[in-house]
Order: C-alpha cells, then structure tokens, then sequence
C-alpha cells in the first residue's frame, strides 16, 4: 500500500492483516480554507469535493471506511456502511470495512487484538474521554484487555492545549492519577492537558497496557487540520482495517 508522503501508518506490533492510515491535509482537492484533502461533510466545505476526497481514500486504501455521525459521546456501534450511524467509535470483524474517526485536534484511537480478528476506533475529545469512550471501545471488542493493542493519533499536544479548572476537575474526580496529566498554564486558572497522557491513564483502568503512538500536535504541525488554529478547516482521518487474508 503505497501512501501519500505524509501521511502516516500506526507504529504498532499489530497482525499483517491490521492495516491503518492517517490523512493530513495533503493530496486532495478541497479549497481553501479546507485545502486538500478534507473529509468532514459537516464543516462547510462544497459537498462534491468532501465526496471526491472519500471516494478517493477508499480507492487508495482498497476498503470501505465507515463514516460516523461523531457528538463527543460515549457509544459504539459496529462498523456498517451505509448510514452513519450517530457514534464517536466503532469496531468490525469484517474484512475490507474500515473504522474511520475524523478530527482535526481531538485524538483518534485505534485499537485491535494482538491475534488481528477485531479492530475498533475511537474519537477521543476531552469531553468522550472523561465520560469513558476508550473503556467503552474496549468492551465492544469482546477479547481480554491483555490481549487488546492501542496506537494513538495525531491530536493537539500538551504544550499547547490549554483547558479550564473545570476539564482538570472532571478528570480528577474519576482517577486521581489524572493530575499527572495538568500543568498550570501562563494564563491564571487555567491548565496544559496531555491527551495522551490522559488516555493511558483511562486504558490503565481496564487493563490495557500496550499503548503505542502519542507525540504529534495537530495544532503545531501544518500537515494537519486544527480547529484551534483555523476554526474554519477540514477534518483528517484515522483508520483501521482488517485486509482479506488473500491479499495479505
């Protein structure tokens, strides 16, 4: 599978059949200000180009990305085509269906088993993680949390995604270890919160321990969409899929 140059693949000991992908901004044919590659049908842009830049992700990758209605929630549907289903994660067992999460600051998290039958993603905004979406993600794959292997994606890092007293305080309450996760910010009252951080500590608690990526800021690097840089911008995408075993 031969990608765009920027865009990127999960670092991950995952099976040879767990194939992934994260778009960035580059290799589509959206117009400012959603230049290229934007995937978001909710954010403006002209809805035959959003439709061109799906249509071509789905010829490049060879699998069929299951698009999600995403509300900063906490359900998991299984990954069917069709119509979006109203979701911020999804899983499949099937061949060729890909789980997709859009973002452009939120983390993306991509899940499968270490034996490659299950893959699963999650949309991953402060509110979904505090209100539990990674545990609920990990639920849905019905398989042992030994067994279950996490790469986070690009989101906003934790130098520069500052939060108020009250996103500190939500996550605090639910595990104490969350504190780790803050620093206070120049700005009085207000804290630097590390996504990543914060999502091991949520793993933690089910029992997931193998948990790869983290380390990209979507707001810092240009090759991605930020909705804290431009608040009008398009959405990249993370994806997870299982090939067919007789393409492998």
């Amino acid at each position: 599978m031969t990608l765009p140059h920027d865009w990127l693949q999960a670092d991950w000991p995952a099976a040879l059949r767990v194939r992934t992908c994260v778009t960035t901004r580059s290799a589509g044919s959206s117009q400012p200000p959603f230049d290229c590659f934007n995937l978001g049908d909710h954010v403006g842009d002209a809805p035959q180009q959003v439709q061109a830049n799906r249509d071509g992700l789905a010829q490049q990758l060879n699998c069929t990305p299951v698009w999600l209605e995403q509300v900063h929630g906490i359900a998991v549907v299984e990954a069917r085509p069709g119509t979006p289903a109203t979701a911020d994660a999804c899983w499949t067992r099937t061949p060729g269906v890909a789980c997709a999460i859009m973002t452009a600051d939120c983390l993306p998290v991509l899940f499968t088993d270490r034996a490659g039958t299950v893959v699963a993603a999650a949309h991953a905004g402060w509110r979904s993680l505090v209100a539990g979406v990674l545990e609920q993600t990990v639920a849905a794959m019905q398989v042992n949390a030994d067994e279950v292997l996490v790469w986070l994606g690009p989101a906003i890092g934790p130098q520069v995604f500052e939060v108020g007293p009250e996103v500190r305080e939500a996550f605090v309450a639910l595990h104490g270890a969350s504190e780790s996760a803050f620093v206070p910010s120049a700005r009085a009252g207000h804290w630097l919160a590390d996504l990543y951080q914060l999502a091991r500590i949520r793993l933690a608690t089910v029992g997931v321990q193998a948990v790869y990526g983290g380390g990209e800021c979507t707001l810092s690097d240009t090759r991605f969409y930020s909705y804290r840089r431009n608040a009008v911008t398009g959405r990249m995408a993370s994806l997870v899929w299982l090939a067919d075993s007789v393409t492998l």
